[in-house]
């Protein structure tokens, strides 16, 4: 969290009052998550009439997704085929599957390129296959190899059947240039701990005349869309987050796109043979590497002990480790996604981590490489 977030977080922790009360501390509470909603809407470019506040990215995914399906659905029972990506994170992936299974969805992913951008073509040609859709679900920006997605274009194509549109852009908020209002996208979920806000609190962007059934019923609070007593000290914390991401948006993107630079030259440098992934059109924060003959959960492991933390986005089922999927839709054979790492930089990221990573990556992928060797005798 930045310092300011916290402060304001801590503070808050130390007074009371409901928000939906009417006495004197609810009243309180209240003005302190109006404000924060007006943070969050300045950042974003949005009305805080169409911010609608969430325990977390996954929750307001989960209420874009199945609160648009099923009032879409209601209005026209043939609107069940929902389109996204094949390397959407699992908040989105997850719901949609559910819906599949229990309320006769139909999905259709969409394919990406070896850069892991979205066909566009082919998501023209399923819309005017079949454009009784009851949304598009694309991600702004995919979370391990950090490429930004054509979402303007997409938006412009499902708009023109009247097809709604959410994005999932908690990777992409507080990183590089959003505006709700310009995107004239129909829904938008983000998240406070990736901007420097604490976890278990996000929002989702919704316009105000698009219609979703809740997925929590109780009392009515955020337009009748998300019960549920609000958390005014993450709630405040989050609109202080959002308005220092939005006023020093363009600094520490500039920073940390010189210190992503700087890393990749570095680690290329050390190790000759490994390969960067993602595209040019990327968040300025995440840096993605295939060590060929490595062990991505070994590469971690190993970094992890020299106090460099890392993620391979794959995933264990069953005791079974699986490639990321967002790398198999990439192209990837299996075993160069599980030779693949990704480092991110956040807002404090300094110049000193980047040297602390150089310094050990060479002997740490040599070390892995050596464990795969004797692993496969």
């Amino acid at each position: 969290m930045s310092d300011t977030a916290r402060i304001a977080m801590v503070d808050e922790l130390g007074k009371i009052g409901n928000a939906s009360s009417l006495h004197g501390s609810g009243r309180r509470a209240r003005k302190v998550v109006e404000e924060a909603r007006e943070a969050i809407a300045r950042a974003i470019d949005a009305t805080p009439g169409e911010i609608v506040l969430t325990g977390s990215g996954t929750e307001a995914n989960n209420l874009a997704i199945k609160g648009l399906y099923w009032k879409r659905v209601q209005e026209d029972p043939a609107n069940n085929r929902i389109i996204s990506s094949s390397i959407e994170h699992h908040a989105v992936m997850d719901p949609i599957q559910w819906l599949v299974d229990h309320e006769g969805a139909r999905v259709t992913w969409v394919s990406v390129n070896d850069r892991a951008q979205l066909n566009v073509d082919e998501l023209v040609d399923e819309i005017e296959r079949d454009p009784k859709v009851a949304l598009v679900t694309v991600m702004f920006a995919n979370n391990e190899v950090g490429t930004l997605q054509p979402i303007t274009r997409i938006i412009e194509v499902a708009h023109k059947y009247g097809i709604p549109v959410h994005t999932d852009a908690v990777q992409a908020f507080g990183k590089v240039p959003l505006s709700f209002e310009n995107l004239d996208i129909d829904a938008l979920t983000i998240s406070g701990h990736k901007i420097g806000g604490p976890l278990g609190i996000g929002a989702l962007i919704v316009k105000k005349d698009l219609k979703l059934t809740p997925v929590l019923h109780g009392g009515g609070q955020e337009r009748d869309i998300r019960s549920g007593t609000l958390d005014t000290p993450a709630i405040r914390a989050l609109g202080v987050a959002a308005q220092e991401a939005h006023d020093h948006l363009s600094d520490r993107a500039v920073r940390m796109s010189a210190l992503r630079a700087d890393l990749t030259a570095r680690v290329l440098a050390e190790v000759p043979d490994s390969r960067s992934n993602g595209d040019t059109d990327t968040l300025p924060g995440i840096a993605h590497f295939t060590f060929a003959g490595a062990e991505g959960d070994a590469l971690l492991l190993l970094l992890d002990a020299q106090g460099i933390e890392s993620s391979t986005g794959s995933a264990c089922s069953a005791g079974v480790p699986r490639p990321s999927h967002v790398l198999v839709a990439m192209g990837m054979s299996e075993p160069e996604a599980r030779a693949s790492l990704r480092f991110s930089l956040g807002f404090n990221s300094t110049s000193a981590d980047i040297d602390a990573l150089v310094s050990v990556i060479g002997g740490v992928v040599e070390r892995a490489r050596r464990a795969g060797q004797v692993s496969k005798r």
